[in-house]
This record gives C-alpha cells, structure tokens and sequence, in this order.
C-alpha cells in the first residue's frame, strides 16, 4: 500500500483533473497499472491542461449540451465519465454535429479547467461556489437525564445556498468528527466537491512551515474514499470560513437554545437533519430565492457517494492488567480473566469499544465513556471465576449494579448456593440482560426461596417461549381412595385352616 500522501495525489491528478494513467505514472515513476489501481479503488477501509482553442461558431449549438453533460459527469468516477472521443460520438449521432473530433477535445479540455475551477496553483476561492461547503465545531447546552452538559455540535454548510446540516456528539474527537460528516453526506446522497476546514485537530497533524498540512492517516483514508478535494484556512485567518462560522451561531440560537432535552444521541441526531430541511423554506438573506431552490444547485455538483460507507474507526492495540483491565483514552474497560497481562485489539468508533482477541472475534463490547464515568465493567466474563470465590460477591461492584430482588436472593443462599446462582447468572448474562434473570427469580420465588434448578427451569422456559406451568391440584369431585396399610397381618388369614386351626 502506497503512502496516503501518494494515494490521494494520484487520485486527485487522475479523476480530479483528468490526467491519465501513463503521464502520472512517468512522473511519479511508478507503473501504469499502480496509478490505475490506486485511481480506480473505491474502498478505502483500510488536470486539466489549458488549451487554447480557435472559436468555432460550429461549436455553438453543442455547447450547452456538452457542458451538461461534464457537469453531469463531475460527480462520478473517471471510469464512469464520458470521454470526450464519446461525446464527439454522441454530438454526431443525436445531435448531427458537423465538426471534427479534435475540435471536440479541445473544448472538452477547457470546459473541465473552467467548470472544475482550479488550475495546478488554486486554491478553494472564498466566494461562493456551487457544490463547495465549509466545516466547523460549535459548542451548546443539552440537558441529559435532568443534568446539564456542554456538547460539541459539528456544522456542515453551504456558502452558495446558505443551506446547512448538523450533528451532535460527545466529543470533538477523530471519530466522532468523521462519522459526523459521514452520517451527513448519507443524508445528502452526495459529497461535496471541495470542503474547507479550519486546523481542527481530528484532521490536522501538523502546520507545515511552508503552509502546508500534514493530515492525520485516518482524514487521509477518508478523503480518498469520498474522493472530495480539502483546503484548510491560515492560523488566525477566521474569516476564510466565515460562512460556517455564522452559521454555528445561527444554529445555537435558532434550535439549541434553551437546552435541548435528550436521552438518546441518535434520535436527536435524526432531529436535527429533519430542522435543517425545514430551515431551506425561507429566502436567501441576499438572492431573494428560496434557499431550497439554491441548493438544487449545491446538489448538481456534488460527487457521488462511494458505493460502501467510510467505517469511522481505529484500532489500537492495548495490554490488560492482571485483573484483565485495559485503558484507552485515560478511561477503564473489562475484557476477562483469560486476558490478564494479555495484549488484546481494541476497535474503537465514537461510541462504542470492542475488544478483539486474536482471531479478531469480541471478546467484549463497551459503550464509549465520556466525561466523569471512568471505568466501564462488564462482568459476566467474571462470573465464573466470581462463583469459586462466592463470599467475595458483596463486594464487588456487580453486587451494587444487582436488582434489589437478586441482592435479596443472595443474601438467603448458603456459600454452595451463590456459587450455583453466580455460574447460573454467567451463562444467562452472556445472551440476555438482567430483566429476563429477574423474572426468571420472581416467578420461581413464588413459593419461596428457591433453588437454583428452579431459576433455571423457569428461565429456559421463557426463553423459549413456552410459558409457565402452574401447579396442578385435584378437583374436588375426584373420590377419595381408602388408606391402605402395610404389614404382614394380610397373610396370617390365608394360614388359618376350616375350623379356625393354623395350618
């Protein structure tokens, strides 16, 4: 695998502007087909000369039409574009052109530099463009289980319709950063052609003396899968993303004041696309066109999504304590005792830690922490390990995350008993959360403490949906049998002969 640096410069020369795979590859002294693989790859999980051309009046009534259709074709892939051999084909066959196939090339070529906008030495202009968009974080009050919280909000707008999307998350993080603009170029259908940012963090390493940029490797795979060009401001120059900036306090004060009340990230996320198309009903504060109707024109330029989403993750190999304990990001997360003083492969997305073994299987997955909660604790790996040391059960903290019900249970069990109850529970918890283990010990409580077997009994046959068995009594119609004794008293009369003598 080349470097991404390498990887996006190919793909910016070959389907960005035009050139082909033997040129790129002369100058970069690599093999035609290296340059057409890397061009070509769609999946990233892990040009134009300007030609000066005579004016043909013949070209005249065909401009429209090939304009059309290079716009038609900026937003797929080189491979899917027409070329311009097609389009002189096309021109002559619907459309009886009369001039030759080099008049055709010349204007294609120019076309491409003019609608593209950009030259070897451009940068993104600051006037609005069509199908161009800028990037920021803002920050807003939330209220969150009656507590309140300061969360970041990342604004994704459009300088040309005055148009905007937005997401929430808990953090301005790499992968919360990426998975919001992937979450909102899927709502989009498209990605925009070029997009500036300012020198956030999640995709810049570093700040170049030249004015350069040294991307993070994970902003360059992402970039490369959704094939959009990027341009960063200078330091302390705000006013080159001006537009997105408004727009985040336009954002806070029009939706996110007072706080919003959530429980769940992801409904409010839903929320929030559904406010920004409402949002397109009114005017352009300066074009006096509805700002839905500009965003048509946003949405023509736009590139098409690749044919996968961007996986918004990184991996991070991490060694767990002798309790079988990792820590990533300054936070705590179980895995299991098997994996004490083991390394263990942590997948990590902006809410969720999945620790892999090996073979790559979960070995355990984990809610992402945020803020003041340090450590997450998954112990059904430890259940069994609890059980051999049952009198250690009170305390732990899984006693304190047990139902009161349970708690009760166990304070009823003999040593022999928690230990049946704990291997009991590390088998249930490993399909099913605790409610199902609840109603399982209450329905078997019923008639008392009971054992563990019966827990079981009853647990399996919830599960697999069979329903409870009540206890059968006899109706009262049934007759009684008359008590039979036992002895051998019954034989004696079988010894007695006639006349009342014993044989």
């Amino acid at each position: 695998m080349l470097a991404m640096a390498e990887v996006n410069y190919i793909r910016h020369e070959t389907n960005t502007k035009g050139r082909s795979y033997s040129s790129v590859a002369r100058q970069m002294n690599m093999d035609r087909r290296t340059i057409k693989k890397y061009s070509e790859m769609e999946d990233f999980n892990q040009e134009v000369k300007s030609v000066q051309i005579r004016k043909a009046n013949v070209m005249d009534p065909v401009k429209p039409i090939v304009d059309q259709w290079l716009l038609e074709d900026m937003g797929k892939k080189k491979k899917f574009r027409r070329t311009a051999k097609r389009i002189y084909t096309l021109l002559v066959s619907e459309h009886g052109f009369q001039g030759s196939d080099r008049t055709i090339r010349a204007y294609v070529a120019k076309r491409k530099a003019a609608l593209l906008d950009e030259s070897n030495d451009t940068a993104l202009p600051l006037e609005a463009k069509a199908g161009t968009a800028q990037v920021d974080f803002g920050e807003a009050p939330f209220k969150h289980r009656g507590k309140e919280v300061i969360l970041p909000f990342l604004v994704l707008s459009f300088p040309y319709s005055n148009s905007f999307l937005f997401q929430v998350f808990p953090s301005q993080n790499r992968e919360c950063f990426l998975q919001g603009l992937t979450n909102m170029f899927a709502f989009l259908e498209g990605v925009p052609h070029t997009i500036r940012f300012d020198n956030l963090s999640p995709a810049v390493k570093k700040v170049l003396p030249n004015g350069e940029r040294q991307v993070t490797e994970e902003f360059a795979r992402f970039v490369a899968h959704y094939g959009f060009q990027y341009e960063f401001c200078n330091p302390g120059s705000g006013n080159e993303k001006g537009h997105v900036e408004a727009m985040v306090k336009y954002i806070r004060n029009n939706y996110l004041l007072p706080e919003i009340h959530y429980e769940d990230l992801s409904v409010l996320n839903e929320k929030t696309l559904n406010w920004s198309l409402g949002d397109r009903k009114r005017c352009h504060y300066e074009k006096d066109t509805l700002i839905a109707e500009l965003y048509l024109e946003d949405k023509e330029r736009f590139l098409q999504l690749p044919g996968k989403a961007y996986e918004c993750v990184r991996f991070e190999q991490v060694k767990a304590d002798k309790y079988g304990i990792v820590r990533i990001d300054q936070k705590q997360y179980s895995t299991s005792p098997r994996f004490a003083g083991q390394a263990v492969l942590a997948k990590i997305s902006f809410d969720t830690i999945s620790l892999l073994n090996e073979e790559n299987e979960v070995i355990v997955r984990h809610p992402r922490l945020y803020g003041e909660t340090k450590k997450s604790m998954d112990w059904q790996p430890y259940l069994t390990l609890m059980a051999k040391r049952p009198t250690a059960l009170k305390y732990s903290s899984f006693y304190d995350q047990l139902p009161e019900e349970w708690k009760a249970f166990f304070g009823e069990c003999t040593v022999e008993e928690k230990r049946n109850a704990l291997q009991l529970l590390s088998v249930i918890l490993k399909e099913q959360d605790f409610d199902i283990s609840l109603q399982a010990l209450r329905i078997a409580s019923e008639h008392g403490h009971p054992t563990t077997e019966s827990i079981k009994h009853v647990y399996y046959q919830l599960v697999n949906g069979r329903g409870i068995r009540e206890t059968l009594s006899l109706p009262p119609s049934v007759p009684s049998t008359r008590n039979s004794s036992r002895g051998l008293s019954h034989y004696d009369r079988l010894m007695i002969m006639p006349g009342g003598e014993q044989r």
